[in-house]
């Protein structure tokens, strides 16, 4: 194999590196934000699209968040690209601050009970897929206390994705407007 590592890595190595990468969270996020700024598109675009994405991540329909953004995105003329980039706002690291806050917001918005201790029916409902089964006690709470709490957060991306998007992009129109003149310069001189 062309690619393939002199000492194997061991299988506590690749979980550690899953958890926490090689280089650090710094260079990801990095990356992420590079990712979104170079993003070929209006500023207004740009930024809906991602906010549509982060929407559709406090939602509690894991499977579905790509589809959802999309289709926000579709009806605000969002670009779908941010739109996929957004999504990453819900990942195993913030899944859990997300639906512990929406589902109290849900309960608290529905006056509902807390759950205190689940059911018995509500593992064999999970198991076998019974959406019907989990759905007043736990995703529709969820879908409740999701919505006003993820358009806060889309809100507030929107508006943080706007100005770094509007800002790069006039750096960069400038940066290019300024080596075509130096180079306009050097080939009259």
């Amino acid at each position: 194999m062309l690619f393939r590592r002199r000492q194997p890595q061991s299988f506590k190595d690749r979980v550690r590196v899953w958890l926490w990468p090689r280089v650090s969270f710094h260079r990801s996020f990095s990356y992420f934000k590079k990712r979104i700024l170079r993003l070929n598109a209006t500023p207004h675009a740009i930024a809906a699209g991602f906010a549509a994405g982060v929407l559709a991540s406090f939602t509690p329909f894991v499977g579905f968040h790509f589809l959802l953004a999309f289709a926000i995105a579709y009806c605000i003329a969002g670009n779908m690209a941010g739109a996929a980039l957004g999504t990453a706002v819900g990942n195993p690291l913030t899944f859990p601050f997300i639906w512990g806050v929406s589902y109290e917001i849900g309960r608290w918005v529905l006056q509902d009970e807390p759950i205190g201790e689940a059911p018995p029916s509500l593992g064999l409902a999970l198991r076998h897929g019974d959406f019907f089964a989990i759905w007043n006690p736990v995703i529709k709470p969820m879908l409740v206390g999701g919505l006003p709490f993820g358009l806060g957060a889309a809100v507030i991306a929107y508006g943080i994705t706007f100005v770094a998007v509007r800002s790069f992009q006039r750096r960069r129109r400038t940066r290019i407007t300024l080596s075509r003149g130096q180079a306009g310069d050097a080939l009259r001189g």
